[in-house]
Order: C-alpha cells, then structure tokens, then sequence
C-alpha cells in the first residue's frame, strides 16, 4: 500500500507544482513564483520561438507583469502526462470584469521537480 501511495504522489508532483506556480502567479508573490522554475527554464511560443532563457530573465518579465494589481489566471481544463501539464488557461490582465480574458493552452515541462519548459500556444 505504501509504494502505491509513493508511486501516486510521484505522478502528481507535476500538477501539484502546476498549481503552485498558478497560486504563486495569482497572488502575484515574484519570490514563490520564480521558485517553481528551473534556473535555465526556456519559454517558448508556439510554434516553437523561444521568447526567453533563464530565472533572471523569467523573473524580469513577471515582476513587471505582477504590477498589475487585477492579474489573474484560472486553469479551465488540466491534463497531465508523464512529466509534462497541460492547462487550458484563461487570463484576465486587468481582473475578471474590468478586461477581456485571453484563452491560451500553456505545456510545462517538468524536470528534476521544477519547470524547465514553457510552451504558449495563443490564438491567432
């Protein structure tokens, strides 16, 4: 019983740092955010343009992103397989109400129990 309990808790670390990270992004907390990512974590957009290398550059761009006092971002749709999450994100830049949300698909690639790829795909 316990392996099975081990072995449950291991293929769920993925989705329970999904959501670490989508708790850390809402409450806009830079410090607990950045630490569910690899040092040399890449993000990408669709279909493939990395758009930046690295927890310092991550870190830039979030902590002017996180100025933003209406920030927030709920998971509509979740699936996880092996090391990778799927999220079917919906994003309001300014807060629910006060702007249009913006629907993406975000893929986060687990490695070593911390993010080291992120994939955008966007409308359009």
């Amino acid at each position: 019983m316990l392996a099975a309990h081990a072995i449950a808790d291991a293929a769920a670390s993925p989705a329970l740092l999904a959501e670490r990270q989508l708790a850390a992004y809402n409450a806009r907390d830079l410090d607990a955010f950045a630490a569910c990512f690899a040092d040399d974590v890449e993000v990408y957009d669709f279909p493939g343009a990395l758009s930046l290398k690295g927890r310092d550059a991550f870190r830039a761009r979030y902590a002017e992103r996180f100025k933003s006092d209406g920030l927030h971002a709920i998971a509509v749709h979740r699936a996880v397989i092996g090391s990778r999450v799927i999220d079917h994100e919906r994003v309001w830049l300014e807060g629910e109400g006060k702007s249009a949300p913006i629907d993406l698909v975000v893929i986060y690639t687990v490695r070593d129990g911390l993010i080291a790829r992120v994939d955008f795909i966007r409308e359009g």
